[in-house]
């Protein structure tokens, strides 16, 4: 009976010998985690979920779970708007009358990040085959803010229009006047607001509200469209919601300054989701008589000619 017994402590001895090598080994090793490409996952600005890439694009950027529609580089949105074959209009435009510390340096960040000269890069192109003139606005250059050289597309994409027989959309994307260009940038309120009341009396004007819309480019031409839309959860209005309750002292809704609660509100025609906005566009400018065909024998370098 103690030679049994014997015989097991020496094997349960043996077993804890090899038990203590196997832990040490282990613990000697380098244990390498597996390598994720960088390129991936991503998260969503908002909810904060891991998303993959891949799927998040071909959603458009808009988040499954949460809903949020990011925030668009102005050349994705066109791409995804815009037939092929869109031309850029007015790149030639070039303007800084303040000197203001830093700001070329900062415009000069603004166009590498963002590959375009300005706060709004505009084009000629077609939606579904229909000739139209467009403007998108990037909340990466410099929050999207309006300064001279903004205000000067705009008005010279509706001057085009008019003369071109073209309607014109216009995504606004935008923190406000942009404060390096001082009283000049505010000058833009009313210039874009003159040159769009002009457009109206000839040709359709569409705006579509994109998060977030505010400051003085809400209170200008975005505001002033024969047909205003926007995408789900979009910001919009002039001085932040906690300005305006400090200042009434009252407590706002929850949902104060969102799209849905304007368009409940009246405020926009129509909340239209990111997957929809294209044919959205197409069958508007069809429903106000605007066909993919020409409707002036002028062609576009003639007309710039002018």
């Amino acid at each position: 009976m103690q030679n049994v017994f014997n015989k097991r402590k020496e094997e349960i001895n043996e077993f804890n010998t090899l038990l203590e090598e196997l832990n040490l080994r282990k613990k000697n090793e380098e244990v390498s985690p597996k390598e994720v490409p960088d390129d991936l996952m991503c998260k969503c600005p908002s909810c904060g979920k891991n998303l993959f890439k891949a799927d998040y694009e071909s959603a458009l950027f808009v988040c499954p779970s949460c809903g949020y529609n990011a925030r668009l580089y102005a050349k994705d949105r066109l791409k995804m708007i815009m037939d092929e074959g869109f031309k850029e209009l007015f790149t030639d435009i070039a303007e800084n009358h303040l000197d203001f510390p830093g700001y070329v340096d900062k415009l000069n960040k603004a166009q590498a990040q963002t590959q375009i000269d300005e706060s709004i890069i505009c084009v000629d192109g077609k939606i579904e085959g229909i000739s139209t003139l467009v403007g998108v606005m990037d909340s990466h250059f410099i929050m999207g803010s309006m300064g001279s050289v903004c205000g000067e597309k705009i008005t010279r994409l509706c001057e085009l229009a008019i003369k071109m027989h073209r309607p014109v959309i216009l995504f606004t994307c935008s923190g406000g006047a942009r404060m390096q260009e001082g009283i000049i940038s505010l000058f833009q309120m009313a210039k874009t607001s003159e040159a769009v009341a002009r457009l109206k009396e000839h040709e359709l004007y569409i705006a579509v509200l994109t998060d977030p819309t505010t400051g003085g480019v809400s209170a200008s031409f975005a505001s002033l469209a024969d047909i205003t839309l926007a995408e789900p959860k979009t910001l919009i209005g002039f001085a932040g919601k906690r300005v305006i309750e400090k200042t009434i002292k009252e407590v706002l809704p929850k949902e104060f300054q969102t799209s849905e609660f304007l368009l409940e509100k009246g405020y926009i025609d129509n909340i239209v989701e990111r997957k929809d906005m294209k044919s959205t566009l197409a069958y508007l400018l069809r429903l106000h008589n605007y066909r993919s065909v020409s409707y002036t024998h002028l062609t576009l370098p003639t007309i710039l000619r002018v």
